[in-house]
């Protein structure tokens, strides 16, 4: 297999937190026009050949997609009607972009509002005031698309063995990752709630089932790399310390979750394999202390 890319949160960080800031005002637009699907999984993204994508979305009499294209670094919309509208990406605040979009959609006649409020981030900056994130960085976009595509492939490979309720695998603008989630098919304890900026009752119905969530982020303050994330939701008594693959593999106790960075699987000879290790050993190990079904989910 080709080698996966290299990535380098110290290289990537100001990039990663611009299209951050993007993929959120983008997914508050999905948001405003897509009917309610369980879990929030309307408003996420979903990888393509060259980027991030809404997919189709509705709008009075026609459909519309905005795409993400990180091999031609350019923002896109084409609408039912035919037409095509499209600026680049490089040299955009959070701001700039904004205001592009929205003038964009405005020549469309595609009249939408937004909160401009970032959502899961610590003292967010509404996006049309946003002019310190302005990073993008080519090389950077490019190299977090194309492992993003190669990890998609493997967590596709591992949804196919699950007969049970399961998410597609696509990309979460709100936390900035790349997520698939299995369910037992049992209620689960209320959530919590307090992620920033985000109504209590988004977290409880994302929660409202028993999950065991599978992953991938490229890095924050708190995990400064990139890595691979695997929780379930209830955690059950005993998973934070079982014994997961492969070596290199650790429980998080700040994050509640196992983790295994990316640099492993992308130094690996076998780096699908390694992943697959991972995947299925967290999954395992949490299963079978919350006594799922499996005979009944697994095929």
């Amino acid at each position: 297999m080709e080698k996966w890319p290299i990535l380098s949160y110290k290289k990537g960080k100001e990039t990663y937190a611009t299209a951050h800031m993007w993929t959120q005002i983008i997914g508050k637009i999905k948001l405003a026009v897509s009917p309610w699907i369980n879990h929030s999984w309307h408003i996420a993204l979903h990888l393509t050949p060259t980027g991030l994508s809404t997919l189709d979305m509705p709008y009075k009499t026609k459909n519309f997609q905005i795409d993400f294209d990180f091999i031609n670094h350019k923002l896109k919309v084409i609408t039912s009607d035919g037409q095509v509208r499209d600026f680049i990406l490089e040299g955009n605040s959070v701001a700039d972009f904004y205001h592009k979009i929205f003038a964009v959609l405005k020549d469309l006649k595609i009249g939408l509002k937004i909160n401009t409020t970032p959502v899961e981030i610590e003292n967010p900056i509404p996006f049309e005031k946003d002019t310190g994130n302005a990073t993008y960085d080519k090389t950077q976009a490019a190299a977090l698309h194309q492992a993003l595509l190669k990890m998609q492939n493997v967590l596709t490979h591992m949804r196919c063995n699950f007969k049970g309720k399961c998410s597609p695998v696509h990309f979460f603008w709100g936390s900035f990752d790349l997520a698939v989630s299995r369910f037992s098919g049992r209620t689960a304890p209320t959530h919590p709630g307090g992620i920033p900026n985000l109504p209590n009752w988004v977290a409880e119905e994302a929660y409202s089932h028993e999950v065991a969530s599978l992953g991938f982020w490229p890095g924050s303050e708190a995990l400064p790399e990139a890595a691979f994330y695997a929780y379930l939701y209830p955690e059950p008594k005993g998973y934070k310390n079982a014994e997961v693959k492969p070596k290199g593999a650790y429980y998080h106790k700040t994050l509640s979750e196992f983790i295994l960075p990316y640099s492993i699987v992308q130094k690996s000879n076998e780096p699908e394999e390694k992943l697959l290790e991972f995947l299925n050993s967290t999954y395992k190990a949490g299963a079978a202390l919350a006594e799922w079904d499996r005979s009944a989910l697994e095929a």
